[in-house]
């Protein structure tokens, strides 16, 4: 799957700017603030339904009321995509081939994309929530059924809490009736999210290594591991999570919140098995954040079967020359490319294609070499 051509009108800094791609790599470059990461942002939207940390207001640019951002995706087939906003109504809609599309879910893995961003350090080093949305994403993006189980989990959750809450204050029978009902929900979704993170990554661990190999050699051993609720080795989960939930109801009630379910999960990433967020080194965090991206780009390709676009948005400042030079060797693998720098030239270890692209940016209008 290829981007062939985008157009951003009244998207943040660009008023009016037409792109064209390679099929390779496209070096976005030019100076702070010009609207690089928008352009990587725009490529997000159109593949997702969303950006990758803003909200749809905040997309838009100051002296305009309403933006929109054109897409052309080629593959076995040919894909328009437009999505527009206006802040009136304060709606965005999302338009395929020029029928509207009112669910994300019905988005998500049609075109799957990639990000690499200096807010990945949140994943190796920041709460389990964060490392959870990684894998969510990931396998989401592999299974429109894991997403409509993790979708209708995260609507049981908020209504059980509320349910919950309300028993904490006072306790009415029908309330325990309705407790009842959503706990069988949480058990029945809640067992296939845990089924499908543990096939996730037993998988995944092998595209990991293969990465982390390609890029820092042999020597270290990177790997994942699943932290949920012990299943000793018992295949019954929805058996462990209802006894487990019987266990706890009274302190659920007593607290007025969810306590048992892969909402809690955690994962943890270590290095020759030893904990990554304890005890890792920046450049190794930075290099593990890297190759968790690379092993989702092979893995959505393997089970796809649809190439991701893959976007890394000023990776190569925070690298230093050593790892910089292979992530650049190890890119000429992946199909197309997005990739944001200040200047060409202060990265003399990349190389360039003739399939490739520099695209580079000022006052929004674009300059190809």
């Amino acid at each position: 799957m290829i981007l062939s051509l985008m157009e951003l009108r009244n998207f943040r800094k660009h008023i009016n700017t037409n792109l064209k791609f390679s099929e390779g790599l496209n070096y976005i470059v030019g100076g702070n603030g010009i609207g690089k990461t928008t352009v990587l942002e725009a490529v997000y939207l159109l593949c997702s339904t969303k950006s990758f940390y803003a909200k749809d207001n905040e997309m838009l640019n100051f002296n305009s009321s309403e933006f929109e951002v054109k897409g052309l995706f080629n593959g076995i087939t040919s894909d328009k995509v437009r999505i527009y906003y206006n802040s009136a109504d304060g709606k965005k809609y999302y338009f395929l081939n020029d029928k509207i599309v009112t669910r994300s879910a019905d988005v998500i893995g049609k075109f799957p994309v990639v990000t690499l961003t200096p807010d990945d350090h949140s994943i190796t080093q920041g709460a389990p929530s964060e490392r959870r949305r990684f894998v969510d994403s990931v396998i989401s993006q592999a299974s429109k059924t894991y997403l409509k189980i993790l979708i209708d989990y995260n609507k049981t959750l908020k209504h059980r809490a509320i349910v919950l809450s309300k028993l904490s204050e006072r306790i009415i029978p029908s309330l325990l009736d309705e407790l009842d009902a959503w706990t069988e929900n949480l058990i029945n979704n809640g067992s296939e999210i845990i089924l499908h993170r543990k096939n996730f990554i037993e998988k995944y661990n092998e595209y990991i290594k293969h990465s982390y190999f390609r890029i820092m050699g042999s020597e270290e051993i990177p790997s994942i591991k699943y932290q949920t609720i012990d299943i000793n080795g018992n295949k019954n989960i929805k058996a462990i999570m209802t006894e487990l939930l019987k266990e706890q109801r009274e302190n659920e009630i007593r607290r007025g919140t969810n306590l048992i379910g892969p909402h809690r999960d955690d994962f943890v990433f270590e290095i020759n098995g030893i904990n990554l967020k304890t005890f890792g080194s920046q450049g190794q965090n930075k290099t593990f954040q890297t190759v968790l991206r690379f092993a989702e780009f092979f893995y959505l390709k393997d089970i796809t079967g649809n190439t991701p676009i893959f976007l890394l948005d000023d990776v190569f400042g925070e690298l230093d020359a050593f790892r910089a030079a292979k992530v650049s060797e190890y890119l000429k693998e992946v199909g197309q490319a997005f990739i944001t720098l200040t200047d060409f030239a202060n990265f003399n270890y990349l190389s360039k294609a003739e399939s490739d692209l520099i695209i580079k940016l000022q006052n929004g209008e674009p300059a190809y070499a």
